[in-house]
């Protein structure tokens, strides 16, 4: 059968796990498996290829997994389930982040840095200076194969947020985990393929941002900002822990992104 038939089958089965979206990820697994014009023919050796990632998605694993690769900022990024699949609502985190690499102000700490995306996009779109730092060996191997991907030089740090850190850097980032405990029990069936370790935040979802809190001065340069993502009911919690905070919200005007400025006044009382 050609392509264009392939893709309508392939939607057809793939309709009880991605809904309107199923001919999308039809689409995506061909393309994935070398087919990108419609009136290519799909053999019976082609098609037995395809089953075995057909059935890991219906079982319901992330399209993102099944492809291995996923992209962010425009940019291609390996992934797999060792690492969280990166969402276009970070790329916020990015839009923000990227004006404030003035000249001589690259110095970039990309915290709980998973598959490196944001780092990598910053170092790649903004010539930053990265370092990427987690706790996860298997997400370090990740960021440095997705560096490597991208043509840009990332250093990989494996620390428990700032433990294992050296130096003070210009522009502090994270996508920390904070799921509460409560989210995490009410997972639905493909986030539990991504890592707990990436996801869960502790009781309130508020543990790793009590923590970056208590020593991020440490760290961040005077002048220099520290980059929050949150999630959407967190924005006041996050907030009080931290002095010259902004809440900045995301393109459908959800809160986003916390932005903490360290200033000179700030640098000389540490």
């Amino acid at each position: 059968m050609i392509v264009r038939r392939a893709e309508q089958e392939i939607a057809a089965l793939l309709e009880p796990v991605a809904g309107e979206d199923a001919r999308l990820e039809a689409s995506f697994l061909l393309r994935a498996s070398g087919f990108h014009s419609p009136y290519q023919i799909v053999s019976e050796t082609d098609a037995k290829a395809l089953k075995p990632l057909i059935e890991r998605r219906l079982k319901g694993e992330p399209l993102q997994y099944v492809l291995g690769e996923w992209e962010f900022y425009g940019l291609p990024f390996y992934v797999d389930p060792t690492v969280l699949i990166p969402r276009p609502d970070t790329e916020r985190l990015v839009e923000i982040a990227l004006p404030l690499l003035a000249d001589g102000q690259k110095r970039v700490l990309d915290l709980c840095c998973g598959s490196g995306c944001i780092g990598i996009a910053l170092a790649a779109c903004g010539g930053a200076d990265v370092t990427a730092a987690d706790i996860s060996a298997d997400a370090l191997s990740m960021t440095e194969r997705n560096a490597h991907r991208n043509g840009v030089s990332v250093k990989t740090v494996q620390s428990d947020l700032f433990d294992g850190v050296e130096g003070t850097f210009d522009l502090i980032v994270s996508n920390p985990p904070y799921l509460s405990r409560d989210e995490m029990d009410a997972l639905d069936k493909s986030l539990r393929y991504e890592p707990a370790l990436a996801l869960s935040g502790g009781e309130d979802g508020l543990d790793f941002y009590r923590r970056i809190s208590a020593r991020y001065r440490e760290f961040l340069a005077p002048g220099g900002t520290l980059l929050l993502e949150i999630g959407m009911t967190q924005s006041d919690a996050v907030s009080a822990l931290f002095e010259n905070s902004e809440c900045i919200c995301d393109y459908g005007g959800r809160p986003r992104v916390i932005a903490v400025k360290h200033n000179d006044r700030e640098a000389e009382e540490v």
